[in-house]
């Protein structure tokens, strides 16, 4: 065949040579698509592996019923109900990060805290707050089978530190200290502002002057004390207060408790004070605590606990509160008994601020 018959032959097909041409693009593109669609399935499906974690529902109830002597109690039955979300997963970089949602009585939106683990770093943990950094942390340990001794219900109107944890904070717990011994450092940009949700702020009424606040704790056990059963706590608060009528300058708060445990008895003594900055009302609280407890045996305790606060103002008065309790459990279920006594009740004198009351509790935990 010449080469003009071979050209007249082509010319002459070309019409379904191109049609042909443009099936089989199409097919090749339909497969680059398949196969891209499915590369991309199967990237996100190896991320989401990579990433998936897991979300737990953790809760329980606790029953009580308080009894008050020479004082009106009002319906004595009470019930709490708490729920928390927890969950936790690795980043690709090696890195842990662990959630937890927590709902309080009656459904009330408690706290929400993310704590991000960096192996050559510490844990970094976002707080919105409510005794969980900070000081707040270490307010009140000493031992108890229950209750503080003015947390039992009869009411005793006492004030104890809390540092900075009332607003959102940033809490850094390094991993590079001694075995034995735990520091935190927590700071938020302003004490008193609440929590806010995402891409919100929130602020100060008028009438608080809190600013910015950060707090130190250590606590050092017995591979630092060199004492089995040891155990030291110590912390110290500071934040910002503005200028304004009422207040003087910044608040301050330090504590400093000491815990020991041999055989079945557990003995703590705790000294705290808080300077609130002020110069009118409520000037300072001063306060002392101890508790004592012995475990009778894996499900039987007994404990004494005694807590006095010394409010300073125009006129100084000393509120105190003590306490005898009882726990046994049996499983996720436990049974609390506690006869209590409140003296000068939210700093108040007279025989209307003191209280004698019995509360009994039971919790299922599930």
């Amino acid at each position: 065949m010449s080469y003009l018959s071979v050209l007249d032959f082509q010319c002459d097909n070309f019409p379904a040579f191109m049609n042909n041409k443009n099936i089989y693009k199409e097919n090749i593109m339909n497969k680059i698509t398949k196969l891209g669609v499915s590369a991309l399935c199967g990237s996100l499906a190896a991320i989401s592996s990579a990433n998936a974690g897991e979300l737990t529902v953790t809760g329980g109830v606790d029953m009580s019923w308080v009894s008050k002597d020479d004082a009106t109690t009002g319906n004595p039955i009470g019930m709490g109900s708490n729920l928390t979300f927890s969950g936790s997963g690795e980043l690709d970089n090696g890195w842990n990060v662990a959630l937890s949602v927590a709902l309080d009585n009656q459904n009330t939106y408690s706290n929400t805290n993310v704590v991000v683990t960096v192996p050559s770093l510490g844990d970094i943990r976002i707080d919105q707050g409510v005794s969980g950094t900070g000081i707040s942390r270490i307010d009140d340990v000493t031992p108890t089978v229950w209750e503080e001794a003015y947390a039992m219900g009869i009411g005793s109107g006492i004030n104890n530190v809390d540092g900075s944890s009332d607003g959102s904070t940033i809490e850094y717990t390094p991993n590079m200290l001694p075995e034995g011994l735990t520091g935190r450092f927590a700071y938020t940009p302003q004490a008193g502002g609440g929590t806010a949700n995402d891409k919100a702020t929130s602020s100060n009424g008028d009438a608080n002057p809190k600013g910015t606040g950060y707090d130190i704790t250590l606590v050092a056990t017995d591979a630092i004390t060199n004492m089995p059963g040891l155990t030291i706590y110590a912390g110290m608060s500071e934040i910002e207060q503005a200028s304004i009528s009422g207040y003087a300058g910044d608040a301050e708060e330090k504590t400093l408790a000491v815990v020991y445990a041999a055989g079945g008895f557990t003995l703590g003594y705790q000294w705290s004070e808080e300077d609130l900055g002020t110069n009118t009302g409520a000037l300072e609280y001063t306060n002392d605590g101890y508790g004592i407890t012995f475990n009778v045996n894996d499900d039987l305790s007994v404990g004494y606990n005694h807590y006095e606060s010394e409010q300073n103002n125009a006129t100084n008065v000393t509120a105190e509160a003590t306490s005898l309790q009882v726990a046994y459990t049996m499983g996720g279920a436990s049974i609390r008994l506690a006869e209590g006594q409140v003296e000068n009740g939210s700093y108040q004198t007279g025989a209307g601020f003191d209280k004698d009351g019995t509360t009994l509790s039971v919790s299922l935990a599930f």
